[in-house]
Order: C-alpha cells, then structure tokens, then sequence
C-alpha cells in the first residue's frame, strides 16, 4: 500500500505535468477522492491516513503538518513541493492508474469549488455531526461511509 505522502507527491507531479493549478486546499481533496474511490471500488484504503471534517472540507492532518510551516490554505504547491526521495515506482501501476482517473474528472475544478462539494456529500455531513459549517471540527470521516456513499454514486 502506498503511503498518503507517496499518492500527494505523485498528485503534485502530475497536476504539475499536466499544467493544472494545484493549491493546498485542492490538494487535499485531490487525495481525499482518491482515497474515496479507491474505497468504492472495493480496493480497500490506497493509503495509510484518515481525513478529518474540517471547514473546508476532508483534511489529512498528516498532509496539513507537512506543508502548514510554508504554505496557506490557497498557497501553490509545485514540483519544488515533491519530497526529494519520492520515485513514481512507490505506487503501483494500479494506484497510479486509479489516481489518474481522479485527476480526470477532478483535476479541472478549483480547490473552493472540490470544497463546495464535498460540503454537499454524507461522508462530511455525517463527520461533522450537526455543525455549522463555519465551526471547527477534527472528527473522522467514517471510511465505511465514504465506500457506501461513493459506491451509490456508481450505480445512479
């Protein structure tokens, strides 16, 4: 299984190749629908990592501490972001294929616009348990949820 750091510097990498504009906000939901529909299709987690129901939308806090001393919410992150012992050989052909897809279909969208999603979606609604959406949280997104929930969307 990759690592969440592995699946990210492979996701700067290609937005990077692919001339998308990749800020931290994007980024983390970038990797949180990886991971989302990686558990859809029944492959289990793609990496080691929870995300948490923050204002803005699914937070890996491991993702947030490594860029949190350089970088702000709408901060551009750049192959010069890339930890410098990062091989695409650490994903195998299969995560790297399905991280990809992701990028397909999400990589156009902004981070605030990944961000209004997500608000609209179970698996942070059911985290943040009645919040108001301006209000701190730092409870888990439920993985059997996001499965549940992102396997629906397959079949509608």
């Amino acid at each position: 299984m990759a690592t969440i750091n592995d699946a990210c510097d492979y996701i700067i990498s290609k937005t990077a190749e692919d001339g998308l504009g990749l800020s931290v906000l994007k980024l983390q939901k970038l990797l949180y629908y990886s991971q989302a529909w990686y558990l859809a299709f029944d492959n289990g987690p793609l990496f080691d990592g929870k995300f948490q129901a923050w204002v803005h939308g699914p937070v890996s806090r491991e993702i947030f501490d490594r860029f949190k001393d350089q970088k702000f919410l709408y901060s551009a992150v750049t192959q010069d972001d890339i930890s410098p012992d990062f091989s695409f050989d650490k994903l195998t052909n299969d995560e790297r294929i399905h991280i990809d897809k992701v990028l397909t279909v999400y990589g156009e969208f902004t981070g605030d616009q990944l961000e209004a999603i997500t608000h609209q979606e179970a698996p942070w609604i059911a985290a943040r348990a009645g919040l108001p959406h301006h209000m701190r949280c730092e409870n888990d997104l439920d993985e059997d949820l996001m499965t549940s929930f992102y396997k629906d969307r397959l079949t509608s």
